[in-house]
């Protein structure tokens, strides 16, 4: 089985799948925020063997909701409804300026998504 990592943005949401093992996370791509999103990544999370959907969680310096939290609460309740799918959260800071510095500007988003995917199943591997 695998996960799919998200970066969600309120115009393209990055996308990035784990290996079968859960222990490496990859880039799949960008996907824009539009009617078809939801239709995009069914197909991705069939594709991939899909069984959960890392999200990353915004916060600012204070660990307070950043503006966007609540379009992100809202697009997790979809994801567990549309696709009937888990849903995990993953905080994030600067994912996308780390992206930034390892890939051009074309891949930072499904680059960030990886980044916020490859945190959770760190930790998640350091718990067995």
């Amino acid at each position: 089985m695998a996960l799919l990592g998200i970066d969600y943005g309120a115009k393209t949401v990055g996308v990035a799948r784990s290996d079968e093992t859960e222990r490496l996370a990859f880039p799949v791509g960008s996907l824009a925020n539009n009617t078809r999103l939801f239709l995009e990544l069914g197909k991705i999370a069939a594709q991939y063997g899909v069984t959960g959907v890392v999200i990353g969680e915004s916060k600012d310096l204070q660990w307070q909701d950043n503006p966007i939290m609540k379009q992100i609460r809202a697009f997790s309740d979809r994801v567990r409804t549309d696709l009937q799918l888990a849903v995990y959260f993953e905080e994030e800071y600067f994912t996308s300026t780390a992206a930034r510095r390892s890939t051009d500007e074309e891949n930072v988003d499904a680059a960030a998504a990886a980044l916020i995917l490859q945190s959770y199943l760190d930790k998640k591997q350091n718990k067995r």
